[in-house]
């Protein structure tokens, strides 16, 4: 089998910097071509036909046997993956201790063709308990990565490799399953996208670019207070480690782990308490997210969408976090054309949409309105940096021949309003 290996430092698309349109006051620009800008240029590079008009009711069978081995002369994509304990900054001067994938917040984008063969070696230097999860890949059962459903959790300094073949095709993500309440919103997620030879949407919209955002949130002082509870918690173990009548004493109730349910029931029986009763976490502490992220970054950090009059561009959107937001651009109406990885059997023509948490939705934007337009949340919680306003879930959609139709009002950063 060949394999084909990325460094550890995986390739990865980063959104384009934004750029200054020129200056001076905003006023309409001169009498202009429309029809033949936009209309007639966007009708001349899509083909209604081209997308599927029918309904299969077998088209969620995997394409390929997820139980199949490679074969002697298949090629195999290698990706390195390691799991850290960093700091992240999300704004400047708001950086959180977290968990990353090669040192990156989302974890690097994995982008292979459909049906190519895939193998993911994660080696875990963090002192927690991870394991990664292939969201929306139709992969064997003991790939999945479900801590102690299909695999044993991969520990301290430990190694697993995934292997599967890469399907269906669309827009994915991965994450850890372990504690992921706190792990996700901890840095551990990041963008898998599946590429086809026959994509519907790239047929039916020739679009120029592709952006990947995936969307999250994070209560800091959770996460910050959590992961000094597992520094304390990590030195304890480590201490035992090296006395071997503490070790001795070690039994599966401290992990909260049992054989199975009847093994739970007996324990109890026995006196066992489970940490969810309030004798062991006292006072129920919800968690109140208070930074909004768009590729682990929040506004102004945030990077834009660039477009030109006349061009298409693709957006996957990713929901990567623990709540719903409801994406809305100005100035422009979309084309929804995928969900969950998968081409909807028409698309449909929006300007706000709602990515719910695990989902994945795929948009199609046209260059039709030149000048720099917001895309946001339209939660207003979601637009807001620790409660203060304008911050958070917020981009732009910027021109970058805005100029050219008229449009010279330059943007100004604002941290409040």
């Amino acid at each position: 089998m060949e394999n084909k290996t990325h460094s550890s430092a995986l390739n990865r698309r980063s959104l384009l910097k934004g750029i200054a349109l020129g200056a001076g006051t905003s006023a309409l620009g001169s009498v202009w071509a429309w029809g033949d800008l936009t209309s007639k240029h966007l009708a001349a590079t899509s083909d209604p036909a081209q997308w599927p008009g029918q309904f299969d009711p077998a088209a969620t069978r995997p394409a390929f046997y997820p139980r199949d081995l490679p074969k002697a002369n298949d090629l195999i994509t290698v990706f390195d993956m390691e799991v850290v304990t960093g700091v992240h900054e999300i704004l400047p001067g708001v950086e959180v201790p977290m968990f990353l994938y090669n040192d990156n917040y989302p974890g690097p984008e994995i982008r292979v063709k459909e049906g190519e063969w895939v193998q993911v070696n994660l080696k875990n230097k963090s002192l927690e308990f991870h394991t990664i999860h292939w969201h929306g890949i139709q992969v064997p059962c003991e790939m999945d990565g479900v801590p102690l459903g299909t695999q044993w959790p991969v520990g301290p300094n430990q190694e697993f490799r995934y292997l599967f073949r890469a399907q269906p095709a669309g827009t994915h993500f991965y994450h850890c399953h372990y504690m992921t309440t706190l792990h996700v919103q901890a840095g551990l997620m990041g963008p898998l996208v599946v590429e086809s030879d026959d994509d519907p949407v790239k047929k039916t919209f020739p679009y120029t670019r592709e952006y990947v955002m995936a969307l999250s949130e994070c209560d800091t002082n959770f996460i910050r207070n959590a992961m000094n509870e597992m520094a304390i918690m990590d030195k304890q173990m480590e201490a035992m480690n090296k006395n071997p009548r503490m070790m001795a004493e070690m039994n599966g109730r401290m992990m909260g782990w049992f054989a199975n349910k009847q093994a739970f029931l007996d324990a109890i029986k026995k006196g066992y308490v489970p940490p969810y009763m309030q004798a062991n976490t006292g006072l129920v502490k919800p968690m109140k997210p208070n930074y909004f992220m768009i590729n682990g970054k929040a506004y102004p950090m945030t990077d834009p969408l660039m477009i030109k009059m006349g061009e298409t561009i693709r957006v996957r959107l990713i929901g990567g976090g623990m709540m719903p937001h409801f994406m809305h651009l100005h100035g422009h109406d979309f084309w929804h054309v995928c969900q969950d990885g998968a081409p909807l059997q028409a698309p449909v023509r929006l300007n706000t949409l709602a990515i719910n948490p695990g989902s994945t939705s795929d948009i199609i934007i046209q260059g039709t309105n030149p000048g720099n337009w917001h895309f946001h949340d339209h939660s207003d919680l979601a637009t807001t940096n620790n409660g203060q306003t304008p911050g958070g879930m917020m981009t732009m959609l910027m021109y970058e021949d805005a100029a050219k139709y008229g449009y010279h009002f330059n943007e100004t950063i604002a941290l409040s309003s």
